[in-house]
């Protein structure tokens, strides 16, 4: 399988799923639940549901630019102080969606073998307390990216369980209905 084939689609459905979850928390809870809800975390020393929402996106942007060899642009810079920072601002609801929709437009631009690149290309990727994993492109991929991306979205998901979201295993997979064959759907 491509590596296009196999982020695009997975950060696709998944930050949709995401921006799912926010829209579901803002309709079961108050004005002022749902704006509170970004400050929520699940321990104490854990990012708090606006950083979680920030860094699934911060991956999936990640990876393109990274499998593309481009060097990452200044809103990818911005992206990730902004959820360093979203403890003390973790802003509204209506703001983590659009920085959910922005990582869909991105991830909308990208060709269909754009991230296809030599599977062997070294990556080496550092982290902020400059620890520096030397990896392959399929490395990265499937030991960094998606792992990491995996990890922020199930956080926003438990901390967003943890706060009263009704969110069930159907809201966590709505796009596997897609494949469902008919009429084998349990009854109500």
């Amino acid at each position: 399988m491509s590596l296009t084939k196999l982020l695009v689609p997975t950060y696709t459905q998944m930050l949709k799923t995401l921006s799912g979850w926010l829209e579901k928390a803002a309709s079961q809870m108050s004005a002022a639940e749902a704006e509170g809800v970004l400050s929520a975390r699940l321990a104490p020393d854990m990012f708090p549901l606006a950083t979680q929402i920030r860094f699934a996106c911060v991956q999936a942007q990640e990876a393109v630019y990274r499998l593309r060899g481009k060097a990452f642009p200044t809103s990818l810079a911005e992206l990730l102080d902004e959820a360093r920072d979203g403890g003390d601002r973790p802003g509204s609801l209506a703001e983590a969606r659009q920085r959910i929709d922005e990582t869909l437009a991105l991830l909308d631009g990208v060709g269909s073998t754009e991230l296809d690149t030599d599977a062997e290309m070294p990556i080496a990727h550092e982290l902020p307390n400059g620890m520096i994993f030397d990896l392959t492109a399929e490395q990265y991929a499937r030991d960094w990216a998606l792992p990491q991306f995996y990890f922020h979205l199930m956080a926003a998901y438990a901390i967003l369980r943890s706060e009263k979201v009704a969110l069930g295993k159907a809201d966590y997979i709505p796009h596997m209905f897609a494949y469902l064959r008919s009429a084998t759907s349990p009854a109500s």
